[in-house]
């Protein structure tokens, strides 16, 4: 990748900034462009970061439900933030703050904590321009010590809890020079009964945004196949920009090939002549192609991996999915996840689990579908199935064995079970005054002291890993003398915490407190999951030599 020497920016021109919107309808993936956009310019050889500004009035999204907003992805800061920025750290390869996640709840608190404290000297204080004040100076402080920032307003042009941001974005257009900043809107552009691109929706999408005060200076365009010459210009005519800066964003088989599509369109050369960066950035044959070769890797062979969880929607665990597609880039194979649900362990559930080369048993909170991954536990643990357990699956795994191996009748976690007999997992001690819920675990990156000569050692070659948390429950240190001179192992260990798990004479099996998914990157995968896929891999093999051998 470039280094901070290849790096030609001259820091005096000033940051670049690039305001993505969205408009239609949500969901488009303008979260997805606008991290693709930022990685070319990034291969170019310009520091990129981004911004990801949510207008619900949340303070963070840590109390979120992941049925409604997918997954909570934590930062190395302890953050509590949307999955986009989870998008944007795989994609550039950064590590990001919560400065970076602007939301209505953070704004709003820190202009009427600054109302209270007479900071306004007695000003009546109002949106503008206090609240969009606030907006902007989130936005440049973030943005500090990059070359080019990326900011991505969430939501769909016209929302009302999103207008402050419009405004304040209108109003930093206008005390920044034009060649520092960049408009990129992305829309819909669907298809009619007769095959025919439709540009309609875009063309209001567009009015709706101009009626703001801004105006597009590229419009990409979602659509199932890349957008028609004819297309191109219908759109350019009528939302008054040049054709050139139309562009198409077509489906892909996956999220890593959308960097490629949008290069093979010229969006990033477009953004690099706009604010004059063509001469500056490095040559086409000099820009780094690591990621084009991670994502393109030839595959041969797939694995089947079992996810036994109790939310029935793909991004509630988003990074778990990354994370094992990290790993198949990595090893070369298709890994195909099946989703268990734990709440409803039927047989056709079961099956699934004996199906698969691999179970993971994720995180999650409440008693909804704990008995179920505990049933996943001990099918792995039985049966031979590489597993990996992360925060309540470590948990899980630890509430199984005190179960059926050390006899611990009722044995469970007090966050389930407060009349447990036997709470093998408890609540951390500094937890017990705590009445707010929001941003008030253990959270962020922490570091782990590992064992030699485990399998915790082997996977992260080193005596100690820093990795995410996020949780409220731990081991119970009164039940670790249970656990010594058992197959059970404490492989990794945070002072008086048990950190990671694992069982001897297994053929995988592992488990974190941690979250190891978060820290996951293309060409960069996580240890536990490498380790996995690797194992289910070997397992796969057996099985198929073993049924030659039969037959």
């Amino acid at each position: 990748m470039p280094t901070e020497a290849d790096t030609h920016y001259d820091p005096s021109l000033g940051n670049k900034f690039i305001f993505v919107t969205g408009g239609v309808m949500s969901g488009l993936g303008k979260g997805i462009t606008a991290a693709s956009t930022g990685r070319l310019l990034k291969n170019a050889g310009f520091d990129v970061t981004a911004v990801k500004i949510d207008p619900y009035l949340n303070v963070d999204a840590g109390t979120m439900n992941p049925f409604q907003h997918g997954e909570v992805y934590v930062l190395e800061d302890g953050g509590e933030v949307d999955l986009d920025l989870g998008n944007y750290e795989r994609f550039l390869g950064i590590e990001m703050t919560s400065d970076h996640n602007i939301t209505t709840g953070k704004t709003y608190q820190h202009v009427i904590e600054k109302e209270r404290a007479g900071d306004y000297l007695g000003k009546t204080v109002q949106i503008i321009p206090h609240i969009t004040d606030d907006i902007k100076r989130r936005v440049r402080e973030a943005a500090e010590g990059s070359d080019v920032c990326i900011v991505e307003v969430g939501g769909t042009v016209g929302d009302i809890e999103g207008m402050p941001y419009l405004e304040a974005l209108r109003q930093f257009a206008h005390e920044e020079p034009e060649e520092n900043v960049l408009f990129v809107h992305v829309t819909l552009v669907p298809y009619s009964k007769n095959g025919e691109q439709k540009t309609k929706p875009t063309q209001h999408s567009v009015k709706e945004v101009r009626s703001i005060g801004l105006q597009p200076d590229v419009i990409v365009g979602r659509c199932e196949t890349e957008l028609e010459p004819a297309t191109k210009e219908k759109i350019a005519l009528f939302c008054d920009i040049p054709t050139d800066a139309v562009f198409s964003n077509p489906d892909v088989d996956d999220v890593y090939h959308v960097p490629l599509m949008v290069e093979d369109e010229g969006l990033d050369q477009y953004v690099l002549e706009h604010f004059g960066l063509a001469e500056e950035a490095l040559p086409a044959g000099e820009r780094a192609n690591e990621w084009r070769e991670v994502v393109t890797t030839d595959k041969e062979g797939e694995v089947d991996v079992a996810l036994v969880g109790k939310y029935d929607l793909e991004d509630a665990y988003m990074s778990i999915h990354e994370s094992l597609k990290h790993a198949g880039f990595e090893l070369g194979v298709d890994v195909n996840v099946h989703w268990v649900d734990a709440d409803e362990m039927a047989d056709h559930h079961r099956e699934r689990l004996r199906e698969s080369d691999a179970v993971i048993v994720p995180g999650g909170f409440g008693m909804r579908g704990t008995e179920g991954k505990i049933d996943a536990v001990q099918y792995a643990r039985e049966h031979d199935v590489p597993f990996l357990g992360l925060c309540l699956g470590f948990q899980m795994a630890v509430v199984e064995y005190a179960r059926n191996v050390l006899g611990l009748e009722g044995a469970h976690s007090a966050e389930m079970d407060a009349e447990t007999p036997h709470p093998v997992i408890d609540i951390l001690p500094e937890q017990y005054e705590v009445e707010d819920l929001g941003g008030t675990m253990r959270l962020g990156g922490h570091t782990t002291v590992i064992e030699p000569e485990t399998l915790a050692y082997e996977l992260y070659g080193d005596t100690s890993c820093n990795e995410r948390h996020r949780h409220r429950y731990e081991v119970n240190p009164e039940y670790f003398e249970q656990f010594e001179d058992e197959a059970l192992v404490f492989s990794g260990t945070a002072g008086n915490r048990m950190e990671i798990l694992e069982l001897e004479d297994h053929p995988y099996f592992l488990g974190t407190q941690f979250h190891p998914e978060y820290s996951s990157r293309p060409g960069h995968p996580s240890p536990p999951f490498l380790g996995l896929v690797e194992a289910a891999l070997e397992a796969r093999d057996a099985d198929a030599n073993e049924h030659e051998v039969t037959h």
